[in-house]
């Protein structure tokens, strides 16, 4: 299995994914923001990388309505 490489922006930002979901919180940008000291402005270029990286994965509200903006969850590896 290849090793990723992360900056240091991103490796925080995904151990505060990883951290909110072990606490059973929804991982929102805000919530990750706050989680990692960024605001949500730094936060857009980390969750991308890390989206492209496999390492993330964004998901929309499935309801109508209720859009609270869309949350990143992290993969689980195999």
């Amino acid at each position: 299995m290849r090793q990723v490489q992360l900056s240091e922006v991103e490796e925080r930002v995904y151990e505060a994914v990883t951290a909110l979901e072990a606490r059973g919180q929804v991982p929102y940008p805000d919530m990750i923001a706050e989680e990692c000291g960024l605001t949500e402005e730094q936060l857009h270029a980390p969750l991308h990388m890390l989206t492209e990286k496999n390492l993330l994965h964004r998901e929309d509200s499935p309801m109508a309505g209720l859009d609270f903006g869309p949350r990143f969850c992290a993969r689980q590896m195999a």
